[in-house]
């Protein structure tokens, strides 16, 4: 048996949850939020950015 059990370890605390209720939070804290999804949503886009190139360069390759 494991000496710690993964039930008592703890929680990394979330950033941000979607749909959470933002009533208590501070301007400070919404514009972290923002701030982090913003860094988000740029590192999806490049990854989008990515998969595109990648696959136009194998659709290339395939054509041929």
């Amino acid at each position: 048996m494991p000496l710690i059990d993964d039930d008592d370890r703890p929680r990394p605390k979330v950033a941000h949850d979607i749909g959470q209720d933002l009533a208590l939070l501070s301007v400070q804290e919404l514009e972290a939020r923002i701030a982090l999804l913003r860094g988000e949503i740029e590192r999806l886009e490049a990854d989008i950015a990515r998969k595109r190139s990648t696959r136009a360069t194998a659709d290339q390759f395939f054509k041929q």
